[in-house]
């Protein structure tokens, strides 16, 4: 990755390349985008509005200490632009 860029780009840009080198056939037009939460307990929240509206996403926790399981993102799959921007309106880009 270039360390030239800003942590939100970055944080983009690997979203991204990880999503091109996958064997997932991500659809035509799909987006990477970082979002930010303050922390876990804000993350769990989006989760849970996630689950509420139907979105489908996976958590992904860190297993290693010191963090022992706690939420550190979430990876939301690939939806209707719509459905995904009224569930994550208020979750600020990451900067």
């Amino acid at each position: 990755m270039r360390a030239d860029l800003s942590r939100g780009l970055l944080a983009a840009m690997i979203v991204h390349a990880a999503g091109e080198s996958s064997t997932g056939n991500l659809p035509e037009g799909t987006f990477a985008v970082a979002l930010a939460a303050r922390d876990e307990r804000d993350l769990e929240q989006i989760a849970a509005r996630l689950r509420a509206r139907g979105v489908a996403f996976v958590e992904i926790r860190e297993p290693d200490p010191p963090h022992n399981g706690a939420l550190m993102a979430l990876g939301i799959r690939p939806g209707r632009k719509e459905d995904l921007r009224r569930a994550l309106s208020s979750v600020p880009l990451l900067r």
